[in-house]
């Protein structure tokens, strides 16, 4: 039966919330009706939920015992589109869809009925007295470049009292005004003149934009070498989707990226787009959501969960870095951004860019298989180069104890130094040591909370979990042994190897990048603009390096080692190692200056090495992806992952051995299971982790075997089952 557009008032809907129920709710339309998609508040017991009216009620009860819908929010109504995406989503990731409701409700004040709003923005007033509080205040209005807030939005981000806040609104050096809550954004102008492309260039983005043209699906792999102007080519494709009157959207997958490419987009199509992740106010999510539902919101740059806003006209999604494990979300709802894109664009006739130098293997072999199309940028933008890559064979580097930058790569730097140019020391450790031991037991610092060592943090003066966030003081005596004077970092993290650059090069500006550095996503932003405008001679940074920052003056690249990411069983440390190490010297030598790579290894003939320096990545590719067929797992089989988790250790190994007694439905379609066993860090946040592992063919039906197998078993006390389709990760 056809689902009708309208309710009538009185007459019986369905209405799914955003609460964790197992179904749709039955209720009665309001006062004028709705229609079907309406945001709605609804009573719930003693509460007001926020739901959405999803169809028919289910009829299955007296209609007259029903509650009625207490309003209609005046948003946008949820399109049949995004209704369909999101059940798709929760049929292939197995999450309730009150669960995947709740990332596209993500916006605060979704009920507050339109309205004006007191304001404040800077003013040019100075107060008569400057204290600490009112310091944080203006601090903060200047970090965020001149946005309005609400008087407590500002007082919380400054960490003061409501009143110092009217105390400068008393004094003038803030301004109060009305405000409507939520303006569209301003418009973009897609015929602006662009960057003028190379033939390459112009070749990939008339393809993309044929493709944005036809108004159908399509998904295509846009590989080009690292500085190869991959961005001037999409960013074609998005003026493509504006002149059609369609939005786009942008995937970014670090927020410190954002600073530079909303100055790209702005001198592209003279506006700046809307923004979606965790560094923008409460204020501004709100008004970037409904904006979106209105389609007064023409482009979006985003983290992840942009996928789940309510596009009134998606016509193309952009996943920038595609390779990025930042796409993967495995707290919540586990979904991988990528995947969930191309679903999201199937959904409604969009295209979607596959953006990367290192593509994941998935996508590779999709693109491989004719799935998705290609484009190849081969060659650097201008006249720039790829850097010349070599490795350091630390096997013959003689190192003093407590020191790790090799003479041969200490030589490299201070060559750099003379020049006048940057160099970029990588290494993939946040803190100052990964290990405090005891010299005198033996003794190791670990979490009360995690089965994980905690990592010493000498700026913070604490220890810290990287599991669970608890921190400690650093010890004067060992918590095992009580002996004092004793306790003695182990191994290298980005602030103790700063230490050493400091050491070695007194007279050397340096600048650390690591994201638990920076108090907010802004300060973090403002200092790589710092960098790229010279003002380092030595960069020092973990992941976050490698993730598309231009330094022009950069030549030099130094990774302190290599083979840190090939250690341990995942199935992906190969390819991880592979695409880091591209792409963290692909920093180098973006301008007119050639650059170098100096790889320093221990494991200098390790297949994946060898691989990163010759440079071949189809082959590396084609070697991988052979290895993956023969053992059939992803992108070749497919995998999924059980996590079973609890206080009490017994009862969590109690389930698994019952679900592997029960695996039945598994072993219909021919999936083997694994486990149950424990999980790597086997305790996090207190509660003990067990793992189990399911493995099929590649066209096996998995969700809905997994689905009829943990259909029978009900969660009892604080016993909890998640499930991760196509894990990323095995911790």
């Amino acid at each position: 039966m056809d689902e009708p557009e309208f309710f009538q008032q009185g007459e019986r809907l369905g209405v799914l919330t955003t609460q964790p129920l197992d179904r749709v709710l039955d209720y009665r339309a309001p006062e004028g009706g709705c229609f079907r998609g309406a945001f709605v508040e609804v009573p719930l017991g003693p509460r007001k939920v926020l739901g959405v009216v999803w169809g028919r009620g289910a009829g299955d009860f007296d209609s007259s015992k029903l509650r009625a819908v207490i309003r209609v929010l005046d948003v946008a109504p949820m399109r049949d589109e995004m209704r369909a995406f999101l059940t798709k989503a929760a049929d292939y990731t197995l999450t309730p869809l009150p669960a995947m409701l709740r990332l596209a409700t993500r916006a605060p004040g979704l009920s507050d009925p339109p309205s004006m709003r007191k304001v404040l923005r800077p003013s040019d007033g100075v107060p008569d007295r400057m204290t600490d509080a009112r310091q944080r205040v203006l601090a903060v209005t200047e970090e965020f470049g001149g946005l309005s807030f609400t008087p407590k939005e500002l007082a919380d981000l400054a960490g003061v009292t409501p009143s110092v806040v009217k105390g400068l609104v008393k004094q003038g050096a803030l301004r109060e005004e009305d405000a409507p809550r939520d303006l569209p954004f301003p418009p973009l102008n897609p015929d602006l003149p662009g960057k003028a492309l190379t033939v390459d260039q112009a070749a990939a983005a008339s393809a993309l934009n044929a493709g944005v043209v036809s108004g159908r699906y399509g998904t295509t792999l846009l590989k080009g070498v690292t500085g190869s102007g991959k961005t001037e080519v999409y960013l074609e494709a998005v003026a493509s989707a504006l002149r059609q009157g369609r939005q786009a959207l942008v995937l970014l997958p670090e927020i410190a990226l954002t600073a530079e490419f909303l100055k790209r987009v702005k001198a592209r199509f003279g506006a700046t787009p809307a923004e979606w992740h965790s560094g923008v106010t409460m204020t501004e999510r709100r008004r970037v959501w409904k904006m979106i539902g209105q389609g007064k919101a023409q482009l979006v740059i985003g983290a992840r969960s942009a996928l789940f806003l309510p596009y009134r006209d998606l016509g193309l999604i952009i996943v920038d870095e595609e390779h990025d494990t930042s796409y993967k979300q495995d707290d919540g709802v586990s979904y991988n951004a990528r995947d969930m894109a191309v679903l999201r664009a199937a959904m409604c006739s969009a295209q979607v860019v596959l953006a990367s130098a290192t593509p994941s293997l998935e996508t590779w072999a999709n693109a491989d298989s004719g799935k998705y199309k290609r484009l190849d940028l081969t060659a650097r933008f201008g006249s720039s180069v790829l850097p010349e890559m070599r490795a350091i064979d630390m096997r013959d580097e003689e190192l003093l104890p407590s020191t790790w930058i090799s003479p041969t790569l200490k030589q490299a730097m201070k060559l750099r130094l003379e020049r006048g140019e940057q160099s970029l020391l990588f290494l993939n450790r946040r803190g100052f040591a990964p290990l405090t031991i005891c010299r005198a037991c033996g003794g190791q610092v670990a979490c009360d909370n995690c089965d994980a060592r905690m990592v010493e943090h000498r700026f913070m003066k604490r220890l810290m979990c990287h599991q669970c966030g608890e921190t400690k003081p650093i010890p004067d005596a060992c918590p095992s042994c009580k002996v004092e004077g004793k306790m003695a970092p182990v191994g290298p993290g980005i602030e103790r190897l700063g230490e050493e650059a400091a050491a070695l090069f007194p007279e050397a500006r340096i600048a650390v990048l690591s994201s638990d550095l920076f108090g907010s996503a802004r300060a973090l932003k403002q200092r790589i603009e710092e960098i790229a405008a010279g003002e380092a001679d030595i960069i020092l940074g973990t992941q976050l390096v490698a993730k598309g920052h231009n330094f022009p003056l950069l030549t030099l690249v130094g990774v302190i080692d290599a083979d840190l990411g090939l250690q341990g069983s995942d199935l992906r440390a190969g390819e991880r190692t592979f695409q880091l190490m591209r792409q963290v010297s692909g920093r180098a030598g973006r301008a007119e200056r050639p650059g170098e790579a100096l790889l320093q290894s221990f494991q200098p003939d390790h297949p994946v090495i060898r691989a990163i320096l010759s440079g071949d990545e189809e082959e590396y590719w084609r070697t991988e992806a052979e290895q993956r067929r023969i053992a059939g797992v992803p992108p070749y089989g497919r995998m999924a992952g059980i996590i079973l988790s609890g206080t009490d250790l017994a009862q969590v190994f109690d389930l698994g051995n019952a679900l592997a007694r029960a695996a039945a439905p598994l072993q219909q379609v021919g999936a083997m299971l694994y486990g149950p066993a424990p999980a790597p860090i086997a305790r996090v946040r207190g509660r003990h982790r067990v793992r189990m592992l399911i493995k099929a063919e590649k066209t096996v039906p998995l969700q809905d075997a997994i689905a009829r197998w943990i259909a029978p078993f009900r969660m009892k006390g604080d016993l909890r089952l998640s499930v991760d389709i196509d894990p990323q990760n095995f911790f």
